[in-house]
């Protein structure tokens, strides 16, 4: 697992041994980065499943001001710090939060907007779609904010106050884009 662009370009994260984390794929993560370029300039993100962190990595790399890292795993977030020390980006600094909680909990602490939101929950349980209603509910994305919603199969449903404007499909992933209503 590597960074794919920006400043960090090339660098290789930690990542967990075995099968028991399913981390975004290159090939996705590069799908999904060149759709968000425009977006992550001086964004502020929100990876709320983040496990060993690549996607706000990925941000940070390519010039988000703040990444608010967040997973409830012990291990996930070990990796994480692992990788933030590798790239000489302070913990629980200016450009990294970092908390081990459970989503719920980390969405009910959390205070202003985001431009971006990454949600990539484990497949077998439906946190994402508990995660986005909450996020609406809260008033969590800018008015031109994305939030991303990566699964195992397509979106069905709808969330009230967001609305499903993309969803594409890479081999077994789904990435699917909800913006305000």
């Amino acid at each position: 697992m590597r960074i794919i662009g920006g400043k960090y370009r090339s660098r290789v994260l930690s990542e967990f041994a075995g099968e028991a984390v399913r981390p975004t794929s290159d090939r996705v993560k590069e799908s999904l980065f060149n759709i968000l370029a425009l977006k992550l300039h001086s964004a502020r993100v929100l990876d709320l499943f983040s496990g060993s962190g690549a996607l706000g990595l990925e941000c940070l790399s390519r010039g988000a001001r703040e990444v608010v890292f967040n997973d409830v795993s012990k291990d996930s977030v070990a990796i994480l710090k692992k990788n933030l020390t590798a790239l000489k980006i302070p913990v629980n600094g200016a450009e990294a939060k970092v908390s081990s909680l459970d989503y719920g909990a980390c969405l009910d602490t959390l205070r202003g907007q985001f431009d971006l939101i990454f949600l990539d929950p484990p497949y077998r349980f439906d946190y994402g779609e508990k995660a986005l209603a909450t996020i609406s509910k809260k008033g969590l994305l800018t008015e031109n904010g994305i939030a991303v919603y990566e699964r195992d199969r397509p979106f069905v449903g709808e969330i009230d106050g967001l609305e499903k404007y993309d969803e594409r499909k890479y081999g077994k992933t789904y990435l699917t884009f909800f913006k305000r209503s």
